[in-house]
């Protein structure tokens, strides 16, 4: 028997799953666990669900099952203590959960998925029932490809919720969807046809979890402005922070002022630079490095402290100098990384440790200087949509190329590269993820002032590629976004990315190129199905593509 079972990420061994250790780092242990908790979480929402029914929420139980989906995406957590001691806690929920819905006159008859697992509470326990209830406990392969598909699409719905959760705003119907789902990835009654609605569906609400987001973000931090990011150092000791949470930006930036501690961007966290709330802090230096997986050697010339705001940890070297350098945060953790605490009761989270730690560090060593551009979100974007527009008139711009989503550590990525030095000048790249490290930094120049890549900001921002295009779409007056001048080749790594697919296939969008390659967990019959109903497939040559993107 293989002693794990994975295929969530782009990067799953041979394209087909890991089942020794997984690529991203975690070990089978946290692997087993990790599938454990995904277990649990579907057994709590059958409660929760016929709750809901009776009008009661529970929003401890919202927010446990959020969190629980958002620290099982790849390389957010592979802190084994932390998952047992979050699996006894949702054992503890779930009986919660059900004698909450018998005292309130519910049934709990039909429930026969309810993540009861075992009669004792040793780790030897749980070892032995996570794997049988891993991804392979749905035997049907189009069924356990859907299903599958739809829990990838929650897991990065998860992460979007719990950020806009730390803003203070939060939807009811998200949760109610999400746990909903679960409990659709259980029931063996379902249609393949159904399990396609479902996937639908969460796409549907992968749109509406991007818009609350953004609207969290914006009202919190204004609307991201064009902005020319410091790619150099200074001479102070230095946090570098990574990641996507924005309200551990804020607080960060808060209490390192007047410390002498500079604060700088790393990988996805690069967008913080773009809103107005922050520029105020003159501490607050630029970006550092580049893509997620390129850290192990960006954070040894740092020099200073790494804080990791959710995921995109890779696991250092044994000979790594930063590793006791680093703190996770949130969602995230690695085992012998110091973990900062949740807030509580209102109270911002507690830096101080890191703060002080920063203060005894040397300052960054320089490995880049200059400017990147940023900042292209749609109210910036839809600002200039005059220019725009006319630009695409007059002919000056062909195409867009939606090039977002994620970058990752293998070498068939440096199609991406290749692929924005080989369009043509008539074009322009809109971007959100870090797949923009590809080729942020090139110089393409511009269009009548239009850079030719637009970076809207984080994976998280691909809400603002969306609203690009409907607005695009109205100054057109064209009734379907497919006849827009805009091609989609997009990058994916991780589940993040899976949502804002399948956001885009609820709005329609067609054609769209995925790669590098497709994912391991799409069946044959299910690939067919993206294939024959919304035009999806995989990346093949620069030159190929190229043109069939352009002539499409």
């Amino acid at each position: 028997m293989d002693k794990m079972f994975c295929y969530q990420c782009q990067e799953t061994a041979k394209n087909t799953g890991c089942t020794i250790k997984g690529v991203c780092g975690k070990t089978a242990d946290v692997a087993n666990l990790q599938d454990l908790l995904m277990h649990l979480c579907k057994g709590i929402s059958h409660y929760t669900v016929r709750l809901r029914a009776l009008g009661i929420e529970i929003p401890q139980i919202n927010k446990f099952v959020t969190d629980s989906l958002f620290m099982t995406i790849t390389n957010a957590n592979f802190d084994k203590s932390r998952f047992i001691t979050r699996i006894l806690l949702a054992y503890e929920m779930r009986n919660a959960a059900k004698e909450r819905l018998i005292s309130a006159g519910g049934s709990v008859e039909g429930i026969t998925f309810d993540g009861a697992f075992w009669t004792g509470e040793t780790e030897a326990e749980m070892a032995d029932k996570a794997l049988e209830v891993g991804v392979l406990a749905s035997e049907n392969e189009d069924v356990r490809s859907l299903r599958e598909l739809s829990i990838y699409g929650l897991k990065g719905m998860a992460a979007y919720a719990e950020h806009a959760f730390n803003l203070g705003y939060e939807e009811n119907e998200i949760y109610a969807f999400m746990q909903r789902a679960l409990v659709a990835t259980t029931d063996d009654s379902l249609s393949a046809d159904e399990l396609t609605e479902l996937v639908v569906e969460t796409g549907k609400h992968g749109v509406q979890v991007m818009a609350l987001l953004d609207k969290a973000n914006t009202s919190s931090y204004g609307n991201p402005e064009i902005t020319k990011v410091n790619l150099g150092v200074r001479n102070n000791p230095g946090i570098l922070i990574s990641g996507h949470d924005m309200k551990d930006m804020e607080e960060l930036l808060k209490q390192t002022e007047g410390t002498g501690v500079d604060v700088y961007t790393h990988s996805e966290m690069l967008p913080a630079n773009y809103y107005p709330a922050f520029k105020k802090y003159s501490h607050f230096v630029g970006n550092y490095g580049s893509s997620w997986w390129r850290q192990v050697q960006d954070f040894e010339t740092f020099n200073g402290v790494i804080l990791f705001t959710t995921n995109c940890i890779v696991p250092p070297k044994k000979s790594s100098t930063y590793s006791d350098k680093v703190y996770t945060t949130g969602a995230s953790g690695f085992e012998g990384f110091k973990h900062i605490a949740d807030r509580k009761d209102g109270q911002p989270k507690d830096f101080s440790a890191l703060i002080d730690h920063a203060k005894k560090c040397a300052a960054p060593t320089e490995i880049e200087t200059g400017e990147i551009v940023g900042g292209f979100a749609h109210n910036q974007v839809i600002a200039l949509a005059d220019k725009v527009i006319d630009a695409v008139k007059s002919g000056a711009i062909r195409k867009f190329f939606v090039m977002g989503g994620c970058d990752g550590r293998l070498n068939d990525r440096n199609y991406y590269t290749e692929f924005a030095e080989k369009l043509p000048k008539d074009t322009v790249i809109l971007t959100a993820g870090c797949a923009k490290y590809r080729y942020n930094k090139l110089p393409l120049g511009d269009i009548n002032g239009i850079p030719r890549v637009l970076d809207a900001g984080q994976c998280n921002d691909s809400y603002s590629l969306v609203k690009i295009a409907l607005a695009l779409k109205e100054a057109f007056g064209l009734e379907d976004l497919n006849d827009l001048p805009i091609a989609y080749n997009i990058a994916w790594y991780e589940q993040k990315a899976v949502i804002v697919l399948l956001a885009l296939l609820s709005l329609g969008v067609k054609n769209i190129h995925l790669g590098p390659t497709l994912p391991a967990f799409l069946s044959p019959n299910v690939v067919n199905v993206l294939v024959n109903n919304f035009g999806i497939t995989g990346i093949t040559t620069v030159d190929e593509d190229m043109k069939v993107l352009l002539g499409a």
